[in-house]
């Protein structure tokens, strides 16, 4: 498995946002996370990423510790979160050169050319990440979260703001990301999920309410829809 975690919990305060979860993904499938707002996805999946740490348990990226050799997860991990951080005064190719730099890949200008026409930024490469539209700047985000062709791919809410034909775009390449990836996708997307995960784990007030097969959790509720199974297993 590429992705291991083992009783991991996260408290904020006196609010328990993460309470013991446990759970794997493996190479070449993709991993719909969901729940409500306030679940504890986010939690999670800044816990994986090394920028938050859990309060107990462990979790580890391609046998790395997320604590003990966050250096090296960093490195393996593509992560786009939920409000993507990005530089609004730097031009798209700047900004994809300084994060081509900041892993120390070679050959950079064709890596960058690369991405840029994997995520369809070539009308948008020459302008100013602060004039592009939100749809375009979560392209960005998706760019430099794969620009280094990381293992493991954690994406929060990664087709927030696209319009329907960036949508599916966008849902295009994740699929073709997760043949050869690790990938763990946030969305309150139910057809997103249909569309392209393999696995889900539905994760409500911090605790793992399922995890299977997409398939087994439509088969396990008989005729309902996803988003039926959604409600009444977190309402």
């Amino acid at each position: 498995m590429s992705v291991k975690v083992r009783s991991v919990s996260k408290h904020y305060g006196k609010q328990k946002a993460v309470d013991s979860i446990s759970f794997d993904a493996a190479p070449g499938r993709i991993l719909g996370f969901l729940g409500p707002n306030g679940a504890g996805k986010s939690t999670t999946m800044k816990m994986l990423s090394s920028y938050l740490m859990p309060d107990s348990g462990s979790a580890s990226i391609c046998g790395y510790d997320t604590q003990g050799q966050s250096l090296e997860v960093k490195r393996l991990i593509g992560y786009l979160p939920e409000n993507t951080p990005l530089y609004l005064d730097m031009y798209v190719k700047e900004f994809l050169s300084f994060v081509a730099n900041s892993y120390q890949l070679s050959q950079t200008a064709k890596k960058i050319n690369d991405v840029i026409e994997q995520v369809g930024l070539q009308s948008e490469q020459h302008k100013k990440i602060g004039m592009l539209s939100k749809g375009y700047k979560q392209r960005v985000g998706l760019a430099q979260a794969i620009i280094h062709d990381p293992k493991v791919l954690i994406l929060d809410e990664p087709t927030s703001g696209l319009d329907p034909n960036q949508l599916l775009d966008i849902r295009s390449l994740i699929k073709s990301l997760g043949t050869d990836k690790t990938v763990i996708l946030s969305t309150h997307i139910m057809q997103e999920v249909e569309a392209i995960c393999d696995d889900v784990i539905i994760i409500n007030k911090g605790k793992i309410v399922a995890d299977t097969s997409i398939e087994s959790l439509i088969a396990q509720h008989g005729p309902l829809s996803l988003e039926d199974i959604f409600r009444n297993i977190t309402v």
